[in-house]
Order: structure tokens, then sequence, then C-alpha cells
């Protein structure tokens, strides 16, 4: 489907979950990091009769517009584009709530454009912010095999790094690897076809998300972003985070962990002389997941966590 045609829609996962334990009050100012299209704030916004302020962070300009023009009718809504690891610096007034959604939105998989899809052949550019920045093709071009290799592993979580390395390489010095299709093909030179029959979803993917998290920084600032998120809130306000694949998932449960327990003593020392106290309390049982019947209506929600975190001065 052509850009200009392609409505910027994403369905919100966890939506009842969300409304759920954010707890949406009258008079609440509440921070969405990664705005999307603006379901989940939508959402919040109506369960606050419309009386709330909501700052909507996304480094999309098309998310942005998008989300404006849905939320328009809500005067306390307020649209900022941006990188929510930045958040301490944007001068917000203290929240009773804050959303964090980790996942590619709808639209940004479906526009080939955007080249996040491994199904349609597209430029690789992946940018959550499409306005600045390397696109995935420039990144691609000038990284070492040795770090292309880390990513893949440590990002992607690919048994096959070293192959896939050595054959973009490989690859890369017959012809530049511009497009989606480019790198499928890499994918598919590197892995046995017998392996690839047995792969549960598309083998490239985990090769995807490692050049998607990559080209945008995904990881190295979340464990801080969400401290400072944390520190954000007003007492008894709660931070939800979304995430899709476990290593982002393993920051926020161990980030979580940490405030909920800061104590660095020994843990047979008869008291505490750290002087670290706890910023609140994990809720939740630590993780929430999608119901059977989300999956089956949305099956991009299957790998969803929600985590939530609750400020207790």
């Amino acid at each position: 489907m052509a850009k200009d045609s392609l409505p910027f829609a994403h369905q919100p996962v966890l939506f009842a979950e969300v409304m759920d334990w954010m707890c949406p009050e009258k008079g609440g100012v509440y921070l969405d990091c990664t705005l999307g299209g603006g379901g989940h704030a939508e959402g919040i916004l109506q369960a606050c009769g419309g009386q709330a302020e909501y700052y909507g962070i996304d480094r999309d300009e098309e998310a942005i517009a998008a989300a404006g023009k849905r939320l328009a009718a809500y005067p306390g809504f307020h649209a900022i584009h941006g990188n929510f690891h930045d958040a301490a610096q944007m001068n917000l007034p203290p929240l009773s709530g804050a959303l964090i959604d980790l996942g590619v939105s709808s639209y940004q998989l479906d526009n080939a454009d955007r080249g996040f899809s491994y199904h349609e052949d597209a430029p690789l550019d992946m940018r959550m912010d499409a306005s600045r920045g390397q696109t995935a093709a420039e990144y691609l071009a000038s990284v070492s095999v040795p770090e292309f290799t880390r990513i893949l592993r440590e990002y992607g979580e690919e048994k096959w790094a070293a192959r896939i390395a050595q054959i973009f390489d490989e690859k890369r010095k017959e012809k530049p690897i511009v497009t989606t299709l480019d790198l499928v093909g890499v994918v598919d030179a590197a892995i046995p076809k017998a392996v690839r029959r047995r792969d549960d979803g598309h083998p490239a993917r985990r090769t995807f998300q490692a050049v998607r998290i990559a080209v945008n920084d995904e990881l190295a600032p979340l464990e801080q972003a969400l401290r400072n998120i944390a520190g954000m809130l007003t007492d008894g306000g709660r931070l939800l985070v979304i995430t899709f694949h476990s290593l982002e998932d393993r920051i926020v449960k161990n980030t979580f962990r940490m405030l909920q327990n800061p104590c660095t003593c020994p843990p047979k020392a008869p008291i505490c002389t750290c002087g670290k106290k706890p910023l609140g309390k994990v809720l939740g049982g630590g993780v929430i997941k999608p119901t059977p019947q989300e999956i089956e209506q949305n099956p991009r929600a299957r790998s969803a966590k929600l985590r939530v975190f609750e400020k207790r001065g």
C-alpha cells in the first residue's frame, strides 16, 4: 500500500490491562513515552473524562501528526517530538502515571517505505525518527564483521550470528546491502534451508530486530530512562512498560527490582548501612500477559509483556 494512502493505525496491545493498572483519574497528569497512533492515549483521556494533562512523546513525526489529529478534541493533550530517553530534560510536571510501549507500531511494520518489514522489498531505513540519524543501509555499509556479529548475538539472540555476518560481508563486497530483501537474502544464504524450515517464524526476524535496535540505540539508555521516569512520579503514581522481546523485558524487570530493593548491603548484614531507600513496589505479580482472546484477534500481541511499578513515598 502506498505511503500516502496508509493510515497511521496501531492496535494497542494489552489495552484493558493498561486501563486497569493505570487507574486514570480526572485531574491527573500522564506521560505516554511512545505515543504511536494514540490508542492508549485516547483510552486514558476518555477514562479521565477529558479532564487530564496528557503528554505524548514519539520519535516518529508521522505518529505525532496522526495522534495530534486523533486527540485534537482534548485540550490537555500535548504532543512532543522527541525521545523518551530524554524525558527528564523536558521540564514536565510531576506525573500521576506513565506508559512506555516498546513495540514497533503496526503502521511502521506495514508501511514498506519505513524498512522495518522483512516481507516486502523496500529501502533499508528502520529509523524510528526518519528525520535524523543513520539509516539501516548506512549502518550496514560501515559496520565491521566482529561488531555485526556482536549485534546479532546480543540484540537478536541469533545462534547463526557469525555465519550471517560472514555471508553479509561477502555479499556486501559484491554489491551494497540497501533493501530489506537484500538483507533477507543474506540470512537465507547463511542459515541452512533445513534449519529455516524448522524456525518458528521468519528466519530473518532476529537479524531485523538486531539491526533496528542498533540503528535506534534502543537498549543502552533504557535503564536510566526508567529510573528517571519512575522518579518523576507522584506518590502512588505508576509506571507501566510493555515489552516485546526478552532483552528489553530483562532490563525492565531488573530495573524495577532495583527500584523496589536498592540496598547493596550484604544479605546477612544486621542493619542497612548503604542508605539506599526503596522508591516503590512492583505490582501485578511481576509480569502481565495478553489473554488468548487478544492474541487470537491480534497475533502481534503474542510476545507482549506488561510490568507495573508504583512509586511509594
